[in-house]
């Protein structure tokens, strides 16, 4: 199979360079029996990596070092390739140095051991505190099952809940004159956390109409749904997007974004970020310190508006 000629994105390379490449390539294609997307997408990869090895004056792949690669691999971060991207990169090249080792055109394999920065983490998609005010202030409807929803928005954006510990609390959970409650999180890890006034109030109310569903005496599920058992994480799920739609939130509501918005605010109000960690029963610091990005525009305009010498924006 010959090298395509017509990427306008690839110079023209060296024979030195690719040569080699046209030979992987009939290896591959051949003996390996890869599918013609496969082989696209090495070949796309080595001509890529080829034209910025010429870049950098290396006409030779033999001449390739891990210095050489790893300036591949900042040169590739630097014109917007992804962590993912790279990463393929690097892995045809290790496949590649594995043929020219084999056929005597390399000393050894100078992909080894590099890696591909990592990807950026998606942000949860999070409500702001008018939109949180809006959806939990809005409710228009009073029968028990509309009410047991807003108890359950009130319960996880007051303590941060999961969904699986939400549908796992029992009716004795809640401390109501302490404003407490203990969960079982991920790793069977119990935690306290707080119980905020609203949310208190939210789940009496849907314990007075709460007898008005109880098939079973003994059922200790505070969440029930309308057959009288512990009400499911779907169920969860599909009312609380109803909630959002007949409050006119202009975005699809899942449980989790409550829980984003909890930490968010929490963040955004104390800086506490261990404290946030705690409540949200993490076990590693790392993972609360993604909502430290999740707001810098608000910042941003706290530090323009407090900061003496800021002035950023005129």
């Amino acid at each position: 199979m010959t090298r395509a000629a017509s990427k306008p994105s690839v110079p023209e390379l060296p024979a030195s360079l690719a040569e080699p490449i046209e030979a992987f390539a009939r290896h591959i294609g051949s003996e390996r029996r890869l599918s013609p997307h496969t082989l696209s997408n090495y070949q796309r990869d080595l001509e890529q990596a080829a034209s910025l090895l010429q870049e950098r004056g290396l006409r030779d792949w033999s001449a390739v070092s891990q210095h050489e690669v790893r300036a591949l691999v900042a040169m590739s971060h630097r014109r917007g390739k992804g962590g993912t991207s790279i990463q393929r990169m690097l892995s045809s090249l290790r496949t590649f140095y594995r043929f020219l080792l084999r056929e005597g055109l390399a000393k050894d394999n100078p992909a080894d051991g590099i890696r591909a920065p990592k990807s950026a983490k998606r942000l949860p998609k999070t409500l702001d505190q008018e939109q949180v005010g809006h959806l939990l202030d809005s409710n228009a409807e009073d029968d028990p099952l509309a009410l047991r929803d807003q108890a359950m928005m009130e319960l996880i954006y007051s303590s941060g809940l999961r969904l699986a510990e939400l549908v796992s609390l029992d009716i004795d959970t809640i401390d109501f004159r302490d404003g407490e409650m203990v969960v079982t999180g991920k790793g069977s890890k119990s935690r306290m956390l707080p119980v905020g006034a609203p949310a208190i109030a939210a789940v009496r109310a849907w314990i007075k109409l709460r007898v008005t569903l109880i098939k079973d005496p003994n059922e200790k599920a505070l969440f029930i749904n309308a057959r009288g058992g512990r009400v499911s994480a779907r169920t969860v799920q599909q009312r609380l997007a109803r909630a959002a739609k007949l409050r006119g939130l202009d975005q699809h509501l899942h449980p989790h974004m409550l829980r984003h918005s909890f930490a968010t605010h929490m963040l955004e109000a104390s800086g506490d970020l261990r404290a946030v960690q705690e409540l949200l029963g993490h076990a590693n610091l790392s993972t609360t310190q993604v909502y430290t990005h999740l707001d810098f525009q608000h910042l941003a305009s706290v530090y323009d508006g407090a900061h003496p010498r800021a002035q950023r924006k005129k």
